[in-house]
């Protein structure tokens, strides 16, 4: 069994770890750190597993756990980890975006494998330490990365992405109030949010030359979880054949689905699913990807990555369906 250890155990990401941890055939919850819930059970801020899990939060380490999940506030991974050692073989994930891109990437003698497993599968298997993706990153990037390894991205690319509240994280904002969020939407960090940079190290990754910009519009919506993304390029192939080369780019990849038909949200929320539709007017591909924000996104990438990590399926512990209805 992985002896599995979590910190910062109180948001949305350590919640979600918690749920799909419960039920993984190969991995066991040793202790969940949370200073401000310490001896409190994990139902008081993770109510739907109450009745499944008899745990309680802890302020105290095991540093010999095989691996560690990050589930801190972005910037405060690296600080956690100077503060604190772990035993020489135990295997790091982070959830934050402190060792995202290329210059973050070694910390401390540890160098951090970008794990977005589409893209970087041999080296996450070989690796020992994990960044895992951001969630509009992850999302984006499925959506784009068959283009690049065509080189295919010669032009500008428009993005228009909407993600659920709870990608916000749990920390109550002037933009996260349910009277303010619910029948509600705007956009946020126009053209610059942070996200962008891993996303074209990625693209790089497959295309050296890609140098045209990435036009990001992020919204808020007035739903709790999911990513809805739509982007479109110029692009002069046919339709057949930039499907042809997106399921052949994805045709080992157990969690990414295409197709030519409408999608919804529905069809992802609460999975680890990344389904990409795929749709051509003149010479402009659009492309529409989903995915549930807090599985694919963060919590269930993150335990894709262990998987591969520790040499099982990468799906072990992820066969989760959606609800339709």
């Amino acid at each position: 069994m992985i002896n599995v250890g979590i910190i910062g155990g109180s948001g949305y990401t350590a919640g979600e770890l918690i749920r799909i941890l419960m039920f993984h055939p190969n991995a066991k919850l040793d202790f969940v750190y949370s200073t401000t819930n310490a001896g409190k059970p994990l139902s008081v801020a993770h109510q739907d597993v109450l009745g499944d899990i008899e745990m309680n939060f802890t302020d105290t380490i095991n540093p010999n756990v095989n691996v560690l999940f990050l589930c801190l506030g972005h910037g405060k991974s690296k600080a956690f980890l100077s503060e604190n050692t772990f035993a020489s073989h135990t295997k790091i994930i982070d959830l934050g975006n402190d060792f995202r891109l290329e210059k973050d990437e070694v910390f401390e003698g540890k160098k951090f494998i970008y794990g977005l497993p589409e893209l970087n599968k041999k080296a996450i298997k070989n690796g020992q330490f994990i960044a895992n993706p951001g969630c509009f990153a992850t999302a984006i990037q499925l959506a784009l990365l068959p283009l690049a390894k065509a080189k295919l991205l010669n032009s500008d690319v428009h993005i228009n992405a909407t993600t659920g509240s709870t990608g916000a994280g749990v920390s109550l904002s002037e933009t996260s109030h349910f009277s303010w969020r619910n029948n509600n939407m705007s956009h946020y960090k126009a053209f610059e949010h942070q996200h962008l940079g891993e996303i074209g190290e990625s693209l790089h990754q497959l295309q050296e030359d890609f140098n045209n910009e990435l036009l990001f519009i992020p919204n808020r919506g007035d739903f709790p979880r999911g990513i809805f993304a739509t982007l479109y390029t110029h692009c002069e192939e046919s339709l057949e054949d930039i499907v042809a080369k997106y399921k052949a780019f994805y045709k080992n990849e157990p969690f990414v689905t295409v197709t030519t038909t409408n999608i919804n949200l529905k069809q992802v929320v609460q999975t680890n699913k990344c389904i990409i539709s795929l749709m051509k007017k003149g010479n402009r591909i659009l492309i529409t990807s989903v995915i549930d924000n807090l599985v694919k996104g963060a919590s269930g990438q993150a335990i894709q990555n262990m998987n591969l990590l520790f040499g099982l399926d990468e799906s072990t512990g992820l066969h989760l369906k959606p609800s339709g209805f």
